[in-house]
């Protein structure tokens, strides 16, 4: 990169660092673009540069809270070989990102009403489905259940959308732990249930 486009990609990560701070401590629509532009020390101009407005440079700090959350599932998943593990460790990631204030006011209180709710589904379908459906898979793809690929994408469609309903209970409590702790608690349950029936099933098998 020439120093210039270094230039440009500094300014553009301080104005995504600066609206991302504002709008989950002021939400959306009490953060300004004067704001912004005062908080990363650019000038307007600097801003329309990288982004066409407001709603863009909110594009920007949402889809950085949502890959962090990502990320995070991600790790916390990749040292379990075994899959009820690997779900429960990833289910726990999920809602400690759902607690995080970035993630409960940008993705959760602002995200639907600022991208609409297509957009929104889209966003989260690109970054945590894909995840939610790696897990379903190595759950309950076992031989034993002799389930297709359409009935294995039905499951993992019916758990993203319990886990998107359950993150946005947790992030809008007023005690979110509390609220984490009773999804995991069902949640658990749940799985625990599926696994007996696979065991069950398999043991009927042999």
């Amino acid at each position: 990169m020439t120093r210039r486009q270094r230039y440009s990609e500094s300014t553009k990560r301080a104005l995504v660092d600066v609206a991302e701070q504002l709008f989950t401590e002021h939400g959306y629509t009490a953060t300004s673009l004067d704001a912004i532009v005062a908080g990363a020390d650019v000038t307007k101009g600097a801003l329309y540069h990288h982004f066409s407005g407001k709603q863009a440079v909110f594009e920007a700090a949402f889809e950085r809270v949502e890959q962090r959350a990502t990320s995070g599932i991600a790790e916390a998943t990749a040292g379990h070989d075994d899959p009820w593990a690997k779900s429960q460790a990833g289910l726990r990631a999920f809602l400690a990102a759902v607690q995080e204030p970035g993630y409960r006011q940008i993705v959760i209180a602002d995200g639907p009403s600022v991208l609409g709710h297509e957009r929104y589904r889209e966003q989260e379908e690109r970054s945590t489905y894909a995840l939610v459906d790696e897990i379903v898979r190595s759950v309950l793809g076992d031989d034993a259940w002799e389930l297709d690929d359409a009935m294995l994408d039905t499951f993992a469609r019916i758990f993203f959308g319990a886990m998107s309903a359950a993150g946005t209970s947790v992030a809008a409590s007023e005690d979110p732990a509390a609220a984490a702790a009773r999804v995991e608690g069902a949640i658990g349950l749940i799985m625990a249930g599926l696994q007996q029936l696979l065991e069950s099933g398999a043991t009927s098998r042999r």
